[in-house]
């Protein structure tokens, strides 16, 4: 099946009894054997698998170009189950210029286990190349990377990683658009909560691999951690994906549109975002991805009261943290979704006090540029 196809049906099948077309809500938390280890269906508990649970999962390995997968109760918790495969020791090479809540997971979490994180402060693939040593033991890539933009050749990485476990952050540019697995990523982490559920309505996380022994090992944390999504969360992630393609589609037009807009505009610095011909990544973003998703990062040009003054006169865009949903959202990156990273580290990225973060929804999109526009001014 094509994308489009399995975004629909993969993992999704009628009840064969009912002939429902869409997965039941199963909320049993355990479940009937014949006597001491005959498992009726396969299920025990609904920690360890729930039909929900599975019927989601099914869909994310097929979405993906994968052939496994597991669902967490957030992308924050799919991630401390990939980093729960290692041990005390082990080297991390990864970008500085990743999600605040990732880096916090690495800097405060992590590494008071042991873990050695390598945090590169350079925004491209020769910088990553440059820090990789056959010590390595797993490098992380965001690509494209939050909030800059960045795009980082997946492919390139991939060829150099020796026995590390490539792992890469899908999360911005989402299956519809790029599929590390493709490219050489032995695992694809996802926060759901965005662009695969998107509707603001969700928190998940996803961990997808080509490979069983992967899997396996993701599989024991996510039993032995315990941080799975509900079965209504899974019902609602899986019914975001079904319409991620035409959404995807949106978010790009749109995104093009309010990216091109500010380009130019007196009151607006550099302005971030892949599609844009002037951006660093912009012809590797092509070869690598098949569209843009619909974060623009952009400067304020204005001190603190310009930008507060900015905020305030927004109409459209609601300020508020996360992104991908249908609806257009704002933030300031420096105070709210990095404030966990050290300023003099943010400082170092580019990640300035007036670097705006926009979530491009799936608003007419005239009608948000000039919102935009009319808050500029």
């Amino acid at each position: 099946m094509k994308l489009d196809t399995r975004l629909i049906h993969a993992g999704q099948e009628p009840d064969p009894v009912t002939g429902a077309v869409n997965v039941a809500i199963n909320v049993s938390t355990t479940f009937k054997q014949d006597g001491i280890g005959g498992l009726r269906s396969g299920y025990e508990y609904a920690r360890s698998g729930n039909p929900s649970r599975q019927s989601l999962e099914a869909t994310l390995a097929a979405i993906e170009n994968g052939t496994h997968a597991r669902a967490f109760a957030s992308g924050l918790a799919a991630e401390t189950a990939v980093l729960s495969t290692l041990a005390a020791g082990d080297q991390v090479v990864s970008s500085s210029n990743i999600y605040g809540g990732t880096y916090r997971l690495f800097t405060k979490v992590f590494g008071k286990f042991g873990v050695r994180f390598t945090l590169v402060e350079g925004h491209g693939t020769k910088d990553l190349l440059e820090a990789l040593t056959p010590a390595v033991r797993m490098i992380w890539l965001e690509t494209p990377s939050n909030p800059l933009l960045d795009i980082v050749d997946i492919a390139r990485i991939a060829e150099a990683k020796a026995n590390a476990l490539l792992v890469v952050d899908n999360t911005f540019a989402s299956p519809y658009f790029q599929n590390p697995l493709d490219l050489g990523a032995d695992l694809v982490v996802h926060s759901t909560t965005k662009y695969l559920g998107g509707h603001s309505d969700v928190v998940g996380g996803a961990v997808i691999t080509g490979n069983a022994g992967l899997d396996a090992d993701i599989g024991f944390y996510q039993n032995a951690e315990g941080a799975v999504p509900s079965p209504f969360d899974c019902y609602l992630v899986q019914r975001g994906i079904k319409t991620l393609g035409v959404r995807m589609k949106r978010h790009e037009e749109n995104a093009y549109k309010v990216a091109q807009g500010l380009v130019g505009h007196p009151r607006v610095g550099r302005v971030l975002f892949p599609g844009l011909p002037e951006h660093p990544g912009h012809a590797l973003s092509l070869r690598q991805m098949r569209g843009q998703s619909g974060v623009v990062t952009f400067e304020l040009r204005g001190d603190a009261e310009a930008l507060a003054r900015f905020f305030s006169r927004l109409r459209l865009f609601t300020v508020g943290e996360s992104l991908g949903g249908v609806e257009s959202l704002v933030c300031l990156p420096y105070e709210m979704t990095h404030g966990s990273v050290p300023p003099e580290v943010k400082g170092r990225l580019g990640i300035t006090p007036n670097l705006i973060r926009l979530s491009v929804g799936l608003e007419d999109g005239d009608e948000l540029l000039e919102d935009l526009r009319s808050a500029l001014q």
